[in-house]
């Protein structure tokens, strides 16, 4: 096996980028915006966890991988983040990334690259990292961590999904009929992968909920 995420979800999220782009920047009827606060409510909590856990990211380096439309992205620019690298496998996703960042007038700081990490890694290290949304797709964790502990010289955020008795089913039911596999962790799996991977520090949130992510950060 490989550490490449699923082909079907890069598909499927080249498709669905426009309607995940609405989840952000308050673009959703009032009422999508209640059941997006009441049923999506890890996608908000993973955010500020995020930036919380990051810390001053003043001049740095930074790599998002699976960006998606940009809002992690664009929020570390506005934070004063030196140079951001965008790291995707579906070009829609990126190009909403370019649209995001250049209406921030930062778009000099951004680099956009379409591909699945690590068969698609920029060179040189980064300062940190944000991985959101991206190990529920990942074949090989394992393989995946150890490249991305290689690429940093700081922290990395990342959310790994949990294991629920009700909700995972039903989530594997959705993704089978997309022919795209999915993965599920607990606490213990990741921090056997982190510190398997080479990280000191594997830090673990679980997010309030039934089924929710945990938000990790890794340090070198």
């Amino acid at each position: 096996m490989n550490s490449k995420s699923s082909p079907a979800a890069g598909s499927f999220f080249d498709g669905f980028a426009d309607a995940f782009d609405t989840f952000y920047d308050g673009k959703r009827s009032p009422v999508m915006q209640w059941i997006d606060r009441r049923f999506r409510s890890d996608m908000f909590a993973r955010y500020t966890l995020t930036f919380e856990r990051l810390g001053d990211l003043n001049q740095q380096r930074g790599l998002d991988i699976g960006c998606g439309s940009g809002p992690y992205l664009a929020e570390t620019l506005r934070r004063g983040a030196a140079h951001m690298v965008a790291l995707d496998p579906a070009p829609r996703m990126l190009e909403l990334t370019r649209q995001r960042v250049q209406k921030i007038g930062l778009a000099d700081r951004l680099t956009v690259l379409e591909g699945y990490f690590p068969q698609v890694r920029p060179p040189g290290r980064f300062d940190f990292a944000i991985v959101m949304g991206v190990m529920d797709y990942v074949d090989d964790p394992s393989a995946f961590l150890q490249a991305l502990k290689g690429c940093l010289s700081g922290p990395a955020a990342v959310s790994f999904p949990s294991k629920h008795w009700f909700r995972t089913p039903l989530r594997k039911i959705r993704y089978r009929l997309r022919r795209c596999p999915l993965y599920f962790y607990d606490e213990a799996s990741i921090r056997s992968l982190g510190s398997g991977a080479g990280f000191t520090a594997v830090e673990i949130v679980k997010i309030p909920g039934a089924g929710l992510d945990y938000h990790v950060c890794l340090r070198p």
